[in-house]
């Protein structure tokens, strides 16, 4: 392909992403409603509000699949990994296809951790730390580009409303 199909390419990736993120954006506009299963919101430091679409891994056979032998994941959509207790939690690569964000939420919903643009494939455990409630795995690349940092704030009804940091109204 010449020159001139890559820019046009380029520009329609740069168009996409863009438009991903506004959809973002523009959802966590509403986030102030009430928590909903199927969704998680987060709080930057900043201020920004994000609400992404979730797919919820609670159960072992759930977390052990994950996102495995998905060849996408729209930018506004992410899975959540919820544990029954505060533990030591540890992720892969193995048989995942896309580049994910790993986003290591305490038990009271804030952000500790954050590993970015974790590698297709790669068999190298992911730690995130102790006293890891849930994990949120998004697009990799967009944590950073959304601001979610350590001391951003998750909700989602299924963590312990009586000690979140942001409990669900």
């Amino acid at each position: 392909m010449g020159s001139g199909g890559a820019a046009v390419s380029a520009t329609g990736r740069v168009r996409s992403a863009l438009c991903g993120l506004a959809l973002v954006l523009w959802a966590g506009a509403g986030a102030q409603a009430a928590c909903a299963p199927e969704s998680v919101d987060l709080r930057t430091p900043s201020g920004s509000v994000l609400r992404f679409t979730i797919e919820l891994a609670d159960t072992p056979a759930e977390r052990a699949k994950g996102l495995m032998f998905r060849e996408s994941l729209p930018r506004s959509a992410g899975m959540l990994f919820l544990f029954d207790r505060p533990q030591v939690a540890s992720f892969w690569m193995r048989n995942t296809l896309i580049p994910l964000d790993m986003i290591f939420v305490g038990a009271d919903g804030t952000v500790t951790h954050v590993h970015s643009e974790a590698v297709p494939g790669d068999l190298t455990p992911i730690r995130g730390g102790d006293g890891i409630q849930s994990v949120l795995e998004i697009n990799g690349g967009l944590a950073r580009r959304l601001g979610i940092v350590p001391g951003s704030v998750l909700r989602h009804p299924a963590l312990d409303q009586a000690t979140a940091a942001w409990p669900c109204d």
